[in-house]
């Protein structure tokens, strides 16, 4: 199901190919800045649904399928998050939802899961990884684009153990046409938009399922997919 060893070959090729690409961006974009004064990087244009990325952190998402118990703002770092408990509608499954959306035009996915993993261990006293590994799942475009293929989003997967409770946790950069858990992949297609005097909002997204202690993380793919899919496409439907 989880063909974790191919995807992680195929990650490290992707990346080689994406760096070569960023160094050539560099040369292009850059040296214009550079001779005329006017760098990109010191002067990005605005990023459009800026106002929309804001709003999810005050009043989170609504999820299709799954109710909000409760929403709050969680200090986690030095970012503040939306943190969602949410419940499934239709069982008594639970999920914690936790989004940092892109809060300035200069702002740039960098360090997001490091905290995560500072707040879990603040939390719950424990905070031990386990079966890490990368992931694939696919979306549908949204209906007023125009088209129906399907986009790609990659995503950490892995086991998390606290003193308390176990959790199956998917994490990742969303973003308009796809996602990933590093940030190389928002920041070429960012430089890449900016040179058309466009953006790429982002929204970090890290999704925590209760499961098994010491089980497979496997075992709630499904179940894991099945919401990892609703919240990018929620995402990419208006915010992004």
């Amino acid at each position: 199901m989880l063909s974790l060893s191919k995807v992680l070959k195929e990650k490290q090729l992707s990346y080689v190919v994406v760096l070569v690409l960023l160094l050539l961006l560099l040369g292009i974009g850059g040296v214009p800045g550079y001779l005329t004064g006017r760098w990109q990087w010191k002067q990005p244009p605005p990023v459009t649904t800026l106002k929309e990325l804001r709003k999810i952190r005050e009043t989170g998402l609504t999820i299709p399928g799954w109710q909000t118990v409760e929403q709050s703002q969680q200090l986690v770092g030095e970012h503040k998050w939306s943190l969602q408990i949410l419940k499934q509608a239709t069982s008594q499954t639970q999920a914690i939802l936790l989004l940092l959306p892109q809060n300035g035009p200069r702002d740039q996915p960098e360090v997001e899961w490091t905290e995560i993993n500072g707040w879990g261990k603040s939390r719950w006293g424990k905070w031990d990884l386990a079966q890490e590994g990368i992931v694939e799942f696919k979306v549908k475009q949204p209906a007023n684009s125009g088209s129906s293929s399907e986009i790609p989003v990659k995503a950490k997967f892995f086991r998390a153990s606290t003193q308390q409770d176990t959790f199956a946790v998917l994490q990742w950069y969303a973003f308009a046409n796809g996602g990933d858990p590093l940030p190389l992949r928002w920041f070429v297609a960012d430089q890449l938009a900016q040179l058309r005097k466009h953006r790429v909002p982002w929204v970090a997204v890290s999704i925590m399922l209760p499961m098994e202690p010491l089980g497979k993380v496997e075992t709630t793919w499904p179940l894991a997919q099945s919401l990892g899919e609703t919240v990018q496409t929620t995402l990419m439907a208006k915010p992004l």
